[in-house]
């Protein structure tokens, strides 16, 4: 293993609790292919921002919650920005932290070339966070920028090698709350069973000062914020398919 290798940090936090199960470390990496309206860290766009830090400094500061982590079952969760834009690093990163019995998992926009240096990251990975943030290439395009081709295919390779998977889907109102989306995205995702999960997750504007702060103009707004009934009826939807939901 090369714990020397280094990667562009955002930033660290030592007890995240909702990314992935149990109380967890989590690591903020640089960089990002996608440009969502609803971003929250746009700091985190530009790959040469941030720190570089090196895989030992890394596990040098989770170590110290080990016991904490074990103990709640939770572990190591690496984010962005787009994590697997840092491939090699990841790797080494999870290498080692599978040496010293962490659980490990990857929250990810699933906008990657599918290559062997991917294959490499999942054979240390115990679970994938995937934010699925639209069904339909164009809708996709104009909330990121980019369409959602690679994201498929990175789905389909965690269904092929039987990745235990989370699908996050991120609820904008007027864009992916109505019934028939609802139906529609059910309907996908029962086609994966390793996905076990699906946390619907409100839009919120809290990182909007971020991107005033970086003179970037925003462009949703409080309309987009899902009421509690339309969040609940999304889940009855997904429920009747027998998907599971967390967060409504």
């Amino acid at each position: 293993m090369n714990l020397d290798i280094t990667a562009r940090v955002h930033s660290q936090e030592s007890a995240g609790a909702v990314d992935g199960p149990g109380l967890r470390y989590v690591i903020f990496l640089q960089g990002c292919p996608l440009r969502c309206k609803f971003c929250h860290n746009p700091d985190t766009w530009n790959i040469k921002g941030g720190e570089e830090l090196s895989v030992r400094d890394l596990v040098n500061n989770v170590m110290k919650y080990k016991a904490f982590m074990q103990f709640s079952g939770g572990g190591v969760t690496v984010t962005g920005g787009e994590p697997l834009l840092q491939k090699k690093f990841i790797y080494e990163l999870f290498s080692e932290l599978k040496y010293k019995g962490v659980h490990t998992a990857i929250d990810t926009s699933g906008y990657t070339k599918i290559d062997d240096d991917l294959d490499k990251v999942l054979s240390v990975t115990d679970l994938v966070l995937l934010d699925l943030k639209h069904l339909n290439p164009k809708a996709h395009a104009d909330l990121t920028g980019v369409g959602n081709d690679l994201v498929f295919e990175f789905l389909k390779l965690l269904h092929q090698k039987k990745i235990r998977t989370w699908i996050r889907y991120v609820v904008l109102a007027g864009i992916n709350d109505s019934a028939v989306y609802a139906e529609n995205f059910a309907k996908f995702i029962k086609e994966f069973d390793n996905v076990e999960l699906v946390e619907l997750l409100p839009y919120h504007e809290m990182g909007t000062d971020k991107w005033s702060q970086l003179g970037l103009k925003y462009q949703l707004s409080k309309e987009n914020i899902p009421s509690r009934e339309k969040l609940k009826e999304i889940a009855d939807i997904l429920a009747k398919y027998g998907i599971e939901t967390h967060g409504a």
